[in-house]
């Protein structure tokens, strides 16, 4: 069986679950992790049997629900517990995070948020102005294709450059030996 165990009861108790996992993307993990977490994302646990080693362990992602899947693939192996809610629930208790991105958004979401927008500006325009603009959204559309096809992106290339996702310094909320080895 899976246990869940809450952000403040994880805090009051860190030093027991000594085995924290995160199974959420890189950029995700960068953006806001729990100091001593191990990024684990969960396209590469399959692969990554090792680093996730045997004993207790602790998985962790968003809201929890990646953490719960994840633990249903483990929980035949070792005794595992999801983090109830996520870095979402930690955020929200006013626990600290580490931060190894300039940007609170993901790579992910912005390219998301940009791709949205262009595909909805170009299907108002030619619905409203010319037809002709109507070739932008299908420009979108294939180069998302593109991207998930080929896992090249050339939307998340231009949007690295942006200077709100440079120059990335990690930051702590607080100082640990997991924060002073956290890399961007």
């Amino acid at each position: 069986m899976i246990s869940t165990v809450s952000a403040e009861r994880l805090r009051e108790n860190i030093e027991a679950y000594r085995k924290l996992i995160d199974v959420r993307s890189a950029s995700e993990f960068a953006t806001g992790h729990v100091a001593g977490a191990v990024n684990v994302p969960m396209e590469q646990v399959e692969n990554r049997m090792a680093d996730i080693g045997s004993g207790p362990v602790v998985l962790i992602c968003e809201a929890g629900s990646r953490a719960r899947i994840v633990a249903g693939w483990l929980e035949s192996r070792q005794p595992v517990s999801v983090l109830s809610g996520g870095t979402a629930a930690w955020r929200k208790a006013g626990l600290p995070l580490i931060t190894c991105a300039p940007c609170p958004w993901t790579l992910e979401r912005q390219v998301r948020l940009a791709a949205g927008l262009i595909v909805l500006i170009g299907t108002l325009l030619a619905a409203l102005v010319n037809l002709n603009w109507v070739y932008l959204a299908m420009f979108v559309g294939a180069g998302l294709t593109f991207a998930g096809a080929t896992n090249i992106c050339g939307m998340a290339v231009v949007l690295a450059r942006m200077p709100w996702n440079r120059d990335a310094k990690p930051k702590a909320t607080a100082v640990t030996p997991a924060s002073a080895q956290c890399r961007s």
